[in-house]
Formats: structure tokens, C-alpha cells, sequence
């Protein structure tokens, strides 16, 4: 009588109970549950029809759109795996992930035609291109191909352990790895996210993550297994998500930390009348305090920090409230949101360990690495045993989180491992004094990196974006963190910037700052 974990499981559910329900808004496209679903059975009996069998991988290039949403409940249908690419990479990049992975189908959104046609012929194992949106002499036109083809009606089985998708990490110094999902990953990860973070049918869902991020944090089956609303947001704007959140009556949405910042900072004329009472979920950074504190106090909304890894499909913590927490001032709990939390009870261990691997003390200071054991780590890095050993191969998967643990069990990320500053001696938490230069009422962005010092071996240099028509000199930043910090943990030095070099999924990328800073001098 076992049944496999799965999120087509959740799909069969919402299909039985909410076939009228509205299941999808994408710019003036509405459809119910009922449709959604057909239209998803049809592409996949299309894929079927194009020799997409079991194992086989199919690429996607687009943003979140009904037709980027419909891949994750149609490649699967088939035994097939998705492959979700990041649409910010470079044509580089995307030959590298689809002859890597191996795909044989790549459909692509309008915007990314031209470039994937322009890198053709370096992908001599692709069948077929298909076009989502939008036309392009010999590719496949995805509305008519759908339209055409009968829906698929002998789906086949899945198992737990097979591949659900191989998600990219958004690569730095070399190739991104292919991280592989299993279904039983993804549906532990909806599981624990509607028990933590519950939605109901009467909610609607606002796409400002990109799906092809961790599975849009495994969101593009989350929604569905709810009955929930999915309301399509193809470019992350400031004014467009809103106006929005009014239009659509949205009361939940994913974003990192780069555009919780945006929002928070957006002008009365950019914002208009702001609803209260959205559920923000954020991740992929540790937030800082004050802009939790001002989505809550100014916008009354509510947010909570989730923290995981593509590779762990993706949370393993959440910032659950508990009781004490209502008992302190709307500042302090913005403080412990601002933590990582504890473990989803679907997630499996969290340790936080030395170098010798002994967990560190539960004091707030300790530092140590986050490290994983459960049902939501990977299958492990798609054709690369070598990085899939040093990840894993002691039985738990290493982070590269820095992190200590408080007194009540919770989380809290001080750095990337290969962040930390040591200076003098000292361990200096780039992030915590992110947090304290982010209260300046002209600060709209700033990172934080050690750069080398004759005397302390490396100290804090900052590097400050300004809100728009606002000021402030390097010394009045320099006094004002040393108000708030250790006076080892000020920085040495304030560079004024346009803007922080950012990975395709919106991380600050610190080792262009460091290696660009050469020339910066150090007080």
C-alpha cells in the first residue's frame, strides 16, 4: 500500500478536489485548476510524442510564466527530469549546463530565442528547440504543439530515489554543478513548508522568487498541493509586485534579502497604498534586522526567514515564533527573525560543528559549520563523484555556512565560511556588521569584506550603496558602527559604489570585491 512521495501526489489531490478553482494568472491568462492541468497533460503527451522517455532531461530558459510553471508538472509525468536554467546566465553558461546535463529538449522563452539559436550548433545532443513564447524559424511553437496533441493518460510511475530535476548552482569561479533532486526531496520539502509556513485555498501566491531557483524553493508544487493561487510575475519590478498585491488580493510571496531591500526602500509614489497582512518568506541571505523591521512596522507585514541550499532542496530551517517572542519589542524580534531558526520537522539534522566535527556550545558565540543528515539533502552532484564526496561523503553535507547556536536552539548564519574576517586574531562577522551600517537611514546596500592589513593580518572594508537622493561621508558611516559594534569589528575603510556585483540569483558576489580593491587605501 506504499505509495511514493511525490509531488505529482499533491497534484492528483488538487486535481480531484479543486478542478474550478483559479489555479494560475499570468498577465491577462487565467486559468482553473481543471485547465492548468490539462494543458499540462497535453505537453507532456507532446514531449511523449517528441521521444521524451524515462530519465531523458529537458531544459528550460524562462521566467515565470504559466508555460515555465507547467514544466514542473509535465517533464515529470513522463519518468523525464527537468532542468530548470537560470535566464540571467551567459549563452556560455547555458551550453555548459544543456550538453552537461545532457538534455535533449530545450525550450525556451521568447526573450532568451535569440541567444539560444545563436549557440545552436555547440549543442549537438539537443532534438528539439521549442519556443515558448514569441517565433523562431525551426523551433517548435509550444501553443499549437500543445493544442495539437492529445492529453497523456498513462502516466508513468515514478519511484521515490528517481530525478525529479537537476538544478544548477549559480557558478563563481568555475562550472556550476548540477545538483540532483529526487521526488521524495521535493515533496519532503512541500511537506515541511505547509507544515511551517501553511497556505490555504483562499490564499493567492506571488511569483517574485524565480522557479527556476531551487524549484522556485520547491513553491511550484507547494501552491499547487494548497489549492492555492499562483499569480505570474515574469520581471521582478518594485511598482509591478504592488500593484499586484492589490490587484490579485495576494497574501504570500518568496523573495531574497536584494529584493526585500527594494521593496522596503521603494518610494510612496512607486508603492502606492500598501496592503497589510502579506506573508513574506525570505531566504538565500541572511536579511538584515532593520529591513525586517521596517516591512513589519511601516507595511505591516509579516516575515519569516527560511534558510537552506539548493542542495538540500531546498530549507532545512525556518525562523519558527514562539511564545517569549511576543513578549519583545517589535525591534528585538526583529533581531531573532533575523536568524536562521531550527530545524523543519521534515528536514532532517541540523549540527553546527567545529573542525574537530564536535557540535559547538549552544552560547551565541561558538562558531562552527552547518551541517545536514535527512531526507531533503540531495542525490548528489549530476556526473561529478568528486564534489559529490568532499560535500558528503562523511555522511552529512557540508554547508560552508558559518553559524552559532543560542541559548534556545536557534540558528544564526554569520558568514560563508570563506568569509569570515580575522583580524588580529578575531573572528569578524561580515553580515553582522552588514546589519549594523544597514540601520543608517542612507544606507540601501552594503557588503562587508576583509581585505589585507600590515598590522591585523586583514580588516572590514565596506562597501555602501546610498538611497537615492541621500548622503553620508565614510567617517559619519565609520561613528555610526562604531556606536553599534566591538570597536575590531568597524571598518577600516567606506567605498561609495553604484551598485554590489550580484550573482544571477541576486548574491553578493564578494570575492569581485576583494579582488577589485587593490587599490582602496586602508585607514
Amino acid at each position: 500500500m506504499d505509495v511514493p512521495l511525490t509531488p505529482l501526489e499533491f497534484a492528483r489531490r488538487t486535481r480531484r478536489l479543486h478542478p474550478g478553482r483559479e489555479a494560475v494568472v499570468d498577465r491577462g491568462q487565467r486559468l482553473t485548476y481543471a485547465q492548468f492541468f490539462d494543458r499540462c497533460d497535453r505537453w507532456a503527451g507532446a514531449l511523449r510524442a517528441l521521444g521524451v522517455e524515462r530519465g531523458d532531461r529537458v531544459a528550460y530558459i524562462a521566467p515565470n510564466t504559466h508555460a515555465q510553471l507547467e514544466s514542473f508538472y509535465a517533464v515529470p509525468q513522463l519518468g523525464a527530469v527537468l532542468v530548470p536554467i537560470n535566464y540571467r546566465l551567459t549563452p556560455d553558461d547555458f551550453v555548459y549546463i544543456v550538453n552537461h546535463s545532457g538534455a535533449t529538449v530545450v525550450c525556451a522563452h521568447s526573450d532568451h530565442l535569440e541567444a539560444v539559436e545563436g549557440i545552436r550548433a555547440q549543442m549537438p545532443a539537443v532534438r528539439h528547440f521549442v519556443a515558448l513564447e514569441g517565433a523562431m524559424a525551426g523551433w517548435l511553437d509550444y501553443e499549437s504543439t500543445l493544442a495539437a496533441t492529445e492529453p497523456l493518460s498513462d502516466r508513468l510511475p515514478v519511484e521515490e530515489g528517481d530525478l525529479i530535476s537537476i538544478n544548477y548552482t549559480s557558478g563563481t569561479t568555475a562550472h556550476p554543478k548540477g545538483v540532483m533532486i529526487t521526488h521524495r526531496n521535493a515533496a519532503i520539502n512541500v511537506i515541511g513548508t505547509l507544515i511551517h509556513l501553511p497556505l490555504h485555498p483562499a490564499e493567492r501566491y506571488l511569483w517574485t522568487l524565480p522557479m527556476f531557483h531551487a524549484n522556485g524553493w520547491t513553491y511550484t508544487w507547494t501552491v499547487t498541493a494548497a489549492g492555492a493561487t499562483h499569480v505570474c510575475l515574469p520581471r521582478v519590478d518594485a511598482q509591478a509586485v504592488f500593484e499586484l498585491i492589490r490587484q490579485e488580493r495576494v497574501g504570500w510571496l518568496c523573495a531574497a534579502p536584494t529584493v526585500l531591500i527594494a521593496l522596503a526602500n521603494a518610494t510612496p509614489e512607486t508603492r502606492g497604498e500598501v496592503p497589510a497582512g502579506v506573508h513574506v518568506v525570505t531566504a538565500g541571505a541572511p536579511p538584515a534586522a532593520a529591513t525586517i523591521e521596517r516591512l513589519e512596522g511601516e507595511f505591516g507585514w509579516e516575515v519569516t526567514q527560511a534558510y537552506g541550499l539548493t542542495e538540500t532542496s531546498p530549507f532545512i530551517t525556518v525562523c519558527d515564533p514562539l511564545p517569549e517572542h511576543l513578549q519583545l519589542t517589535q525591534a528585538e524580534r526583529a533581531v531573532v527573525k533575523a536568524r536562521q531558526g531550527v530545524e523543519l520537522i521534515t528536514s532532517g539534522e541540523l549540527r553546527v560543528v567545529d573542525t574537530d566535527g564536535a557540535e559547538v556550545p549552544w552560547d551565541g558565540e561558538s562558531l562552527g559549520e552547518i551541517v545536514v543528515c535527512g531526507n531533503a539533502v540531495m542525490a548528489g552532484y549530476y556526473r561529478d563523484p568528486e564534489a559529490t564526496e568532499r560535500a558528503m561523503g562523511d555522511g552529512w553535507f557540508h554547508s560552508g555556512d558559518a553559524a552559532v547556536v543560542h541559548p534556545d536552539g536557534y540558528v544564526e548564519i554569520r558568514d560563508r565560511l570563506k568569509d569570515v574576517i580575522i583580524s588580529g586574531g578575531e573572528n569578524i562577522s561580515s553580515v553582522e556588521v552588514e546589519g549594523a551600517l544597514l540601520r543608517h537611514p542612507a544606507v540601501q546596500e552594503v557588503a562587508i569584506v576583509g581585505l589585507p592589513h600590515e598590522r591585523w593580518g586583514e580588516a572590514p572594508q565596506a562597501f555602501v550603496v546610498l538611497k537615492q537622493g541621500a548622503s553620508a561621508t565614510a567617517e559619519e558611516l565609520t561613528a555610526f558602527a562604531r556606536e553599534r559594534l566591538a570597536h575590531f569589528k568597524v571598518p577600516h575603510g567606506v567605498t561609495f559604489v553604484g551598485e554590489l556585483p550580484k550573482t544571477a540569483t541576486g548574491k553578493i558576489q564578494k570575492y569581485v570585491l576583494r579582488g577589485g580593491a587593490a587599490g582602496i587605501v586602508r585607514q
